[in-house]
């Protein structure tokens, strides 16, 4: 499966088996780790003997993650967390230390979107989705960074989204979020080069529109069901995370879709975007089932949505 990951992305093929043992007895905190993209990566850390420590809103499923990472070999440790308040940030960052001594890599994977017309989604959700996007990975960023700095050796991967490079018609505050989350990184790594920090690595992942339960979880104003054309299995996009995990390069646009759209927006930026908007328009807006309008997961839990999959389209 990685060696199919890597050819799709121009990654060298060079993880094996032996790189993945390197995982055994790491410990990792992954956030956003009840479903999609962070729930599969917690569930590929047990299966190689990590210390996954499980962050998210909702208690009960993340204690239904423990029960697998542990049965799959790892070492699980839940700690409710609503990254947005970094009271609860913090509170993850001691409970890991205090169990297992040290963190070697943080994952903020943690997200949430709206879908719809800028003006027609409420402020309130605006304001939710960046605390949660931006303000959540600063907050595990700056927890992350702190403790790395103290122990002298660390990374920090922070999930971010193709639409942080090519931003997406409806999904406006989203774009934002993910593109501050790309700036972030740049700017950690210059803050990293400058004082020498060799053995301290930030990573920012983008992956393409992928069927996780997020599409579920959408605060929606569009008025039909969303569902993007072409989207990625979510494994892709696990796999990339755990391979920038152990070997860390800055930035990585996941697979040839993500690739090939960065690579045509950096020479030919309004063509792209038109050709992405025209596309958004016609998926949130023309097609799908008609559905009431919906704040989704953004100020509360869903009990829906638990897998690494959605299947929304289907």
């Amino acid at each position: 499966m990685l060696s199919t990951f890597l050819a799709g992305c121009g990654v060298p093929s060079e993880l094996h088996p032996s790189d993945l043992r390197q995982l055994s007895s790491k410990t990792v905190v992954v956030t956003g780790s009840s479903s999609g993209f962070g729930r599969g990566v917690a569930l590929a850390l047990g299966d190689h003997g990590a210390n996954v420590v499980l962050a998210a809103r909702r208690a009960q499923v993340l204690e239904q993650v423990a029960e697998e990472v542990r049965a799959a070999g790892g070492v699980p440790l839940v700690v409710t967390t609503d990254v947005s308040n970094p009271a609860d940030v913090d509170r993850l960052l001691n409970a890991a230390i205090s169990r297992f001594g040290v963190i070697d890599v943080w994952i903020n994977n943690a997200g949430v979107t709206a879908i719809g017309r800028f003006e027609e989604v409420p402020h309130e959700d605006h304001s939710r989705l960046i605390d949660v996007n931006l303000k959540g990975a600063i907050y595990g960023s700056h927890a992350a960074m702190r403790r790395f700095r103290l122990q002298g050796f660390g990374t920090l991967v922070n999930v971010s989204s193709l639409v942080g490079e090519v931003p997406l018609a409806y999904q406006a505050s989203y774009s934002a979020s993910k593109a501050g989350i790309l700036a972030l990184g740049r700017a950690l790594n210059e803050e990293i080069r400058l004082s020498g920090s060799e053995t301290i690595n930030v990573a920012t992942i983008m992956p393409w529109a992928a069927d996780t339960p997020i599409w579920m979880h959408a605060a929606n104003y569009t008025g039909r069901v969303p569902c993007m054309p072409a989207m990625d299995d979510p494994q892709k996009t696990v796999e990339a995370i755990m391979w920038v995990s152990l070997y860390p390069r800055e930035e990585l646009a996941v697979g040839w879709k993500a690739q090939m759209s960065a690579f045509f927006h950096n020479i030919l930026p309004d063509l792209t975007e038109r050709i992405s908007g025209n596309m958004a328009h016609e998926h949130f807006l023309e097609r799908g089932v008609p559905v009431p309008s919906d704040p989704g997961n953004l100020h509360d839990p869903m009990q829906e949505g638990t897998g690494v999959k959605g299947d929304t389209c289907n």
